[in-house]
Parts: C-alpha cells; sequence; structure tokens
C-alpha cells in the first residue's frame, strides 16, 4: 500500500462531499466523484485501500450479465460485496466505488469487491486494481470507432493484466484463452452440442489462421463466429483443455458441470447460449473464490437476467420478448438474430438497434451492420419486421441484402409507433430486439403492444 500523501487526503474528502451532495440532489448513479478523484490526484486509485479479495469481470460480450450473477450469489450467501453497479466499468467508475466503499482516512469497509472493467480501461485500472481473480468472457470484433479490432483490444488487456491474477478464462475462445499466458489459470468451456456446425457460417471470424505459423486452422466444431473447438493442423496450436466443462440440457433446464472427473448440475436460467455461457462463467469464477456447489445452486434458482436484458410475458397467447441486441456490436446482434431465427413459432419483430450516438442526433460508422449476420432474420417464420430509429434506413438496406422480402419490412423513426405496424395475425411471438441504451424504450414500447394486443382481442370480441 502506497502511503497517503496530503492531496490524497484533501482529494478523497472533496469527491466523498462531491458524492455526497449527489445523494441529496437524488443523484444516484454517477462516476464524477471518481473523475473528479483521478483528477486532482492522477494515482489516486494507487493510494486509496482496497477489498481483500477483488474478482473483476471484462470481456466485449456478457460481462455485466456475469458480474449481476456473481454479486447476486454471493450477496445471497451473505458476502457484503462492494461493486460499481451505481458508476461505470471506467476507472472514473471504480474511484466512485472505491470512494463510496472507504473511510473518510481511505480506508475500505468491505472485504470483498466485483468490479466490470472496460476493456479498453484496463491499462488505466489493473496497474492500480490488482484483482485476486481476473475474469475474461470473451474477445470479439465490438463498436469499431471505439474498439478498432479484437487484437487491439487483446493487447491492452494482456498488457495491463497484473502477474498475480487468477485468470478465469473461455477455452472456446481461441482468442481471450491466450491471455497474459504466464498467469495462472482456470478455463470454462461449453461441450459439443448437437447444433454446432463443422465449420464457421457467420459473415465474421476473427480466428481463421494459426497465430504460431499461420497455416489455415481446422475445427472439431464451431458452434458461432469463432468460439468452438479448433487445432493447427501443422503445429501443436489448438484450444486449451478446460477445467470446467459444461453441458446445457435446454429441455431440462438444467446444467452438468464436470470438474476433473466429478459432475455437478445446476439450474439453468436461460435457454440461450450466450447465456449459458455467461451462467458457466460466473459459475466457475465463484467455485475458484470458493463457493460450495450447494451454494451457488441454491442461488441460481432465484436468479433471472435482469429485465434490462431479457424479459417475457405472455398476452393473450402471444410472448412478447424484449432482447438487448447490443448495436454496433455486430457478433452481439448476430447472436440475438440467430436465438430469434431458432425460436419456434410464427414471430414479428421490432428493431431497435440505433446507437445512444444516433439519439442524440450524431452517428458513429455504420459499417458493423455488415458485418452482422441479418441473414438469420430472413426466416419464413418471421413475416414481418418493424424497423424503427432515425437509421431504420440503413436497416432496411441491409435487411434487403440480407434477401427479406421488402413487403415484410416496416420503417418508423419513432420506437414508440413501432407497434402500430403490428400484424399480429398468425403471430405466436413478438421480439423487441434493443441497444443497449434502450432499455427503457423497449419497455415503453413493450407496453404499447401489449395494448395492440388487447386491443385487437377487444375488437374480436
Amino acid at each position: 500500500m502506497k502511503k497517503k500523501t496530503l492531496r490524497f487526503q484533501l482529494t478523497l474528502l472533496l469527491s466523498s462531499l462531491a458524492m455526497r451532495i449527489q445523494k441529496l440532489l437524488g443523484m444516484n448513479a454517477s462516476y464524477f466523484p471518481g473523475k473528479l478523484a483521478i483528477k486532482l490526484c492522477p494515482n489516486f486509485l494507487g493510494q486509496i485501500e482496497k477489498p481483500e479479495t477483488i474478482i473483476c469481470v471484462t470481456g466485449t460480450n456478457g460481462k455485466t450479465t456475469v458480474c449481476n450473477i456473481i454479486i447476486d450469489i454471493l450477496n445471497d450467501n451473505g458476502y457484503d460485496i462492494l461493486d460499481n453497479k451505481a458508476g461505470s466499468n471506467i476507472n472514473a467508475g471504480i474511484a466512485s466505488s472505491l470512494i463510496a466503499g472507504s473511510t473518510i482516512t481511505g480506508k475500505a469497509k468491505k472485504k470483498i469487491a466485483v468490479f466490470e472493467i472496460d476493456e479498453r480501461s484496463s491499462k488505466l485500472i489493473y496497474p492500480y486494481i490488482k484483482p485476486n481473480f481476473a475474469v475474461c468472457t470473451n474477445l470479439f470484433r465490438d463498436s469499431i470507432h471505439r474498439n478498432a479490432h479484437p487484437e487491439f483490444i487483446f493487447n491492452i488487456i494482456s498488457k495491463s493484466l497484473p502477474k498475480q491474477a487468477h485468470l478465469i478464462l473461455n477455452a472456446d475462445d481461441l482468442i481471450s484463452s491466450a491471455l497474459s499466458p504466464k498467469n495462472k489459470r482456470t478455463y470454462f468451456s461449453i461441450a459439443k452440442l448437437d447444433t454446432d456446425l463443422p465449420k464457421c457460417i457467420n459473415i465474421i471470424n476473427d480466428m481463421q489462421t494459426c497465430p504460431n505459423c499461420h497455416e489455415p486452422l481446422s475445427w472439431n466444431y464451431v458452434r458461432y463466429h469463432h468460439i468452438g473447438n479448433a487445432f493447427c493442423p501443422k503445429c501443436s496450436f489448438a484450444s486449451p483443455d478446460s477445467d470446467y466443462i459444461a453441458s446445457p440440457d435446454f429441455s431440462s433446464n438444467t446444467l452438468t458441470i464436470s470438474i476433473q472427473g466429478k459432475e455437478e448440475t445446476y439450474p439453468l436460467i436461460s435457454n440461450s447460449i450466450f447465456n449459458t455461457y455467461n451462467e458457466v462463467t460466473a459459475i466457475t469464477a465463484l467455485r475458484e473464490f470458493g463457493l460450495t456447489k450447494k451454494q451457488i445452486q441454491t442461488s441460481l434458482k432465484k436468479l433471472n437476467i435482469v429485465e434490462s436484458r431479457y424479459s417475457s410475458e405472455t398476452v393473450n397467447g402471444i410472448e412478447i420478448v424484449t432482447h438487448m441486441a447490443k448495436g454496433q456490436n455486430p457478433i452481439a446482434c448476430s447472436c440475438v438474430f440467430d436465438y430469434v431465427k431458432q425460436e419456434p413459432g410464427q414471430k414479428e419483430i421490432i428493431l431497435m438497434l440505433d446507437d445512444v450516438f444516433d439519439r442524440d442526433g450524431s452517428s458513429e460508422i455504420m459499417t458493423w451492420i455488415y458485418d452482422a449476420d441479418f441473414e438469420f432474420l430472413n426466416s419464413d417464420q418471421i413475416h414481418r419486421i418493424i424497423i424503427s430509429g432515425v437509421r431504420s434506413a440503413d436497416y432496411k438496406f441491409r435487411l434487403l441484402m440480407a434477401g427479406v422480402p421488402e413487403e415484410k419490412l416496416i420503417c418508423t423513426e419513432k420506437e414508440i409507433d413501432a407497434p402500430n405496424h403490428l400484424l399480429l395475425n398468425e403471430t405466436e411471438k413478438i421480439f423487441i430486439l434493443h441497444e443497449l441504451y434502450a432499455a427503457e424504450e423497449a419497455m415503453r414500447v413493450k407496453n404499447k403492444v401489449k395494448e395492440a394486443i388487447q386491443n385487437r382481442r377487444n375488437h374480436h370480441e
């Protein structure tokens, strides 16, 4: 622990005061106190005392869900956890959380912390926040404007990770599984599924050649994009062996995990493969942390994916699903599109993919839509797609390129107007696919969809 300077003490006092003022004003979720602290004292994160045990979670997709599962299960088992839910996942958000969890002299009030870490912010956080357990869900191509290419993000994280951190890594991801090779590591994976393929069918696969000899990789199976099990036919490079091997049974909603030959069974909290990965990631981290099988099993029975990311409700026989699709992220959208395609029944879709930049009157680069597999939405079981938002014409053009008949497509600039265009004729499921920052608007759209279904019933009666 570095000696606390007078500058640090004054900064902590001022930032703590700023936090109290914000709370008095009802501003509970803010990274401003942490931003102020780092501005006044650049090595603030290095001087403030940290909890004894820190679990950090990063990765392109799933980090928020994994963090929430870990926090909820630890809380359910009586642990008092410090987290950064109320701030942000950049250095200022971490600083705000540590301020909230510290005494006025900078001593930590809690013994355990679980922090979500933005991938690009790793280099600003890990030199000071040295986690006992560093979890990486996966590394994919993300927003080009912010994250460039997964190799760029890989290098940032790998160079920043402290050598003493115990890594929890996805063995099915050939990119993130190679992070910081000298660190202690525990791998998790999902065993081969009946739905796996012999080769990638997605537009994007960012791991097609061996990183050692550059020979094209061969695959034992591909799940999606570069997720699967691969090997190089010319050298020894291959997917790492897994310590935790999960086998989901979607018919019985159970998840069996083999750990060194011993099997443990857990409740499955979602029927989507990407949320299954999130659950397996959290279970692996919690078991390595020290929780027992029984503790995790009992807590998982109480959990659901938070409504801002997934919700399902049936109204007059029609299931309404809201599902975060994370605009500007072609992999996340492709996975959700594939999930919708695989779901049985006659479907209608409301797309709300405009990024926060779009809704603010600005725009990010739109090239990402040509990396996303909109082709999955070209299905006979999908008989209407309502595209909403200021960039609706861009998405319509991409769907036309994907072969979706134009008569299935409706555009509306205002998201709240989308339910007015539903057919509701033999429809069994309505999917509202929304961007990360459009969760509240998606719930308003969902309520209007419910009204439309109810009005249709009343009209027929």
